[in-house]
């Protein structure tokens, strides 16, 4: 296998005072956050609102904060946007394997995503790089870089919107996101924090008060985006991409400018890369089972594998519970153009 560069590798010893630098930055953002509107987390104790959305204070803020204000981009950067548990570990692998097939072409014995997870390979820059000192160095990255973040659109660095740079986004039933990330959220909580019931969560979800939401408000600015630019924004549905993975690899890659070969599709490399970044394998996977995040060691990458299912809800929430997600959900998008018809229509849909 060739050499590979991962987020771990990004993290490198700076002299004292570039240390010290960085860390009088990071001050002033906690100082920042201490004057923000909070309420209650998820699995923080609290989460802070700020340019509208909600962030867990140190798991996020203080990165999104560096994004904004020193993150540097490169023209070949390719960036992933998310909501959380909207099949990002997913979207991570299957760019990956298209941008690196040409490097990496066995599938099967002798692939990254063999022996590393998604996210290490495809940093977040908010989470991985920059959430808190030591911050990673980006720079050591070879091009093309491919990052990922769960920051809204309109959120994101003005170097990173005014560039040509492509950024793929991938939106999922809001009913799905709630219950994924609930469970996600459990698993993640510190015990020694107050109870929090689903019920609570699920009022709290509704209201928008959840990391990197509102929901609703995330997934219409992507959407408007890949409306007025849609060279260079594009929206995906995650239940699209359960239905037609092939299809949906082939319009990615063709939007980044890496489109496949008559003879790729002939020697059936588009199936492998969906066979090989296929929620059946990756869960099953030695480094998905029982590793371990090298760039947050907390973290077991385990939870990132839960069912990868369409239409799971059905088996977590009430018809009330239905009923209101789906009058905010036509609430939000109505007249946007944004056609979530197979959301909202429960009662007929056979997911």
């Amino acid at each position: 296998m060739a050499a590979l560069i991962t987020a771990q590798n990004c993290f490198v010893p700076r002299p004292k005072e570039e240390e010290e630098e960085i860390e009088r930055i990071y001050k002033g953002y906690r100082d920042k956050m201490a004057t923000l509107p909070k309420y209650r987390g998820w699995s923080t104790l609290h989460l802070c609102q700020y340019q509208g959305f909600w962030f867990q204070p140190k798991i996020g803020l203080e990165g999104v904060m560096w994004v904004q204000q020193r993150f540097k981009p490169r023209p070949t950067d390719v960036y992933l946007a998310t909501n959380p548990k909207s099949g990002t570990t997913w979207l991570k692998a299957i760019v990956f394997s298209i941008m690196n097939r040409k490097r990496y072409n066995n599938f099967t014995t002798d692939h990254p995503l063999l022996k590393f997870s998604p996210h290490e390979v495809v940093p977040f820059m908010e989470l991985d790089l920059f959430r808190t000192t030591p911050i990673a160095d980006p720079e050591i990255l070879p091009s093309p870089r491919i990052l990922a973040t769960h920051i809204a659109y309109n959120m994101l660095p003005e170097s990173i919107q005014n560039s040509s740079c492509p950024i793929v986004y991938i939106c999922r039933n809001p009913k799905d996101v709630f219950v994924s990330f609930w469970q996600f959220s459990v698993k993640m909580r510190p015990k020694d924090l107050p109870e929090l019931s689903s019920e609570e969560a699920f009022d709290l979800f509704c209201h928008g008060v959840t990391p990197c939401g509102p929901f609703w408000d995330q997934a219409l600015g992507y959407w408007k985006a890949s409306v007025e630019f849609p060279n260079r924004v594009l929206f995906l549905k995650y239940e699209d991409m359960k239905t037609e993975p092939l299809l949906c690899t082939k319009r990615i890659a063709e939007f980044l400018g890496q489109p496949f070969s008559l003879q790729e599709e002939e020697n059936g490399i588009v199936q492998e890369i969906v066979k090989l970044c296929s929620f059946e394998n990756m869960s099953n996977l030695e480094v998905n089972r029982n590793g371990k995040s090298r760039v947050r060691a907390e973290v077991k990458n385990d939870v990132f594998f839960r069912q990868g299912k369409v239409g799971d809800w059905k088996n977590h929430l009430t018809d009330e519970m239905i009923e209101r997600l789906d009058q905010i959900t036509k609430h939000k998008f109505d007249g946007t153009g944004l056609i979530v018809d197979t959301w909202i229509d429960h009662h007929t849909s056979d997911y």
